[in-house]
């Protein structure tokens, strides 16, 4: 086992890392900017060392004062995270050449899969099912008319290095694609540094599926799915699992596919398959080749530490898990607890909490960073939290969730929390009926 983890991230998720850590006798370093010198992660490591200001570009982007700190602690392995360097190939390659273990796989496949249009080809080979539209890099506005012609509006550009929602853009005609594709191109460039893009068909009314799954190169197991279709301007709300849409028979054929994929890619470590579901059929969309913002949903539900089993892999190069090892028990929802102000757009609410009662009970967790007096700076993510209850079913978990939205207090800025009490009251999440792009049509303030 490794003798000391650097977490190379912030926040929720260094917190989550460091339990983890903890639990498997890990002592570990903490990263923080100067402005997160008092944050909860700093707190609970053991180490801590500061890495630049506040920018993201000197502090958690920063690769040069990252590795600095690994060496000057003696880290023999880092913890991306989500976000930041997390699926970073170049990163993953600096870590791996200064003989520190990168905890993921390969910069190789990092490579090969957070390129779309690579992982669209790489996922067509492999024998996924994609979406209809271009092979490769969109180079001019005649060549995107072509295949729009081809496959028919509405359609989207999208970034090929992209995330997020960034350098991304819906066209439902022709008068629309000249601009629509010259503004992508500028994102893209603008947000990473590349400006190639591709079209895909666009659905009207899809759901977001995406499968969990945990990789030694040799063994790859699933821990089922999960629904991500609340979400607001391609950014998730709420995550579910199972997904209460899908047929035994399309979610065995999901899950077998996605195995197969994984196994044939020499995968190691945690990861994500995500996919669009429309009129029972699935479509490949993207990997995410990290650990995910959502995945304690299926933690809780298939009853595995996944940031647990992701640092054994990395350590001894093999998972003792079998699928059979796996035990899915009812349903689970998670909600997000974004610093934000719903009813003026979403916009960020940076502050002091003032006040933080968490709630608590049977089959109710919190992941966090926060407690009364810690400052919310506007720097990073709006995530600050996340809410998760299991049910037997999707119903209890419905009522588990309202429970512990009613108890959960923040004072000092604005959340999330009381959009979630509107969305799951609302009929239509009740009755499953929505789509990824409901909340853009619902009106809740």
């Amino acid at each position: 086992m490794f003798k000391k983890i650097l977490v190379a991230n912030r926040s929720e998720i260094a917190v989550r890392i460091i339990r983890a850590c903890k639990e498997l006798k890990i002592p570990t370093v903490a990263v923080h900017s100067d402005v997160d010198k008092d944050s909860m992660h700093v707190r609970l490591a053991e180490e801590s060392i500061c890495i630049g200001s506040h920018q993201p570009q000197n502090s958690y982007l920063n690769i040069a004062a990252i590795m600095t700190a690994a060496d000057v602690t003696g880290a023999d392995a880092i913890h991306p995270g989500y976000g930041f360097l997390s699926e970073n190939h170049h990163f993953a390659e600096i870590v791996t050449n200064n003989k520190i273990k990168f905890i993921g796989p390969s910069a190789e496949i990092m490579k090969k899969m957070g390129n779309k249009i690579q992982a669209k080809k790489t996922a067509k080979e492999l024998g996924l099912p994609i979406i209809e539209g271009s092979d490769d890099n969109i180079s001019s506005a005649v060549e995107a008319k072509k295949i729009c012609s081809k496959i028919g509006y509405p359609i989207l550009i999208k970034a090929s290095a992209g995330g997020g929602g960034k350098g991304m853009k819906l066209v439902n005609s022709e008068n629309e694609l000249d601009a629509a594709l010259s503004l992508a191109k500028q994102e893209a460039k603008k947000y990473f540094s590349n400006e190639e893009v591709y079209i895909e068909k666009y659905f009207l009314k899809p759901r977001h599926i995406e499968v969990q799954i945990l990789s030694d190169k040799k063994t790859t197991i699933h821990m089922g799915e999960r629904d991500c279709s609340v979400q607001r301007k391609h950014q998730k709300l709420i995550e579910e699992s199972p997904s209460p849409v899908l047929s035994e028979k399309v979610r065995d054929d999901l899950l077998k596919k996605t195995v197969e994929m994984v196994n044939k890619l020499n995968y190691e470590g945690a990861g994500t398959v995500e996919f669009i579901y429309d009129n029972e059929k699935f479509f490949f969309l993207e990997m995410n080749t990290r650990i995910q913002v959502e995945h304690p949903v299926s933690e809780i539900r298939g009853g595995i530490d996944i940031v647990k089993e992701q640092i054994k892999i990395a350590s001894t190069g093999k998972t003792a898990l079998k699928q059979s090892d796996i035990t899915f028990r009812g349903h689970v929802i998670e909600c997000r607890i974004n610093a934000e102000d719903p009813s003026k757009n979403f916009q960020p609410s940076p502050g002091t909490i003032s006040v933080c009662h968490l709630p608590s009970g049977f089959r109710t967790r919190v992941d966090g960073a926060i407690f009364q007096g810690c400052k919310i700076t506007p720097y990073y993510d709006s995530l600050i939290c996340k809410l998760i209850c299991q049910g037997r079913d999707r119903e209890e978990a419905i009522q588990r969730l309202q429970r512990s939205l009613d108890e959960f207090v923040i004072e000092g800025i604005n959340t999330t929390i009381d959009l979630h009490k509107k969305i799951l009251n609302h009929k239509k999440f009740i009755t499953s009926d929505f789509d990824t792009n409901w909340l853009t049509k619902e009106s809740f303030y």
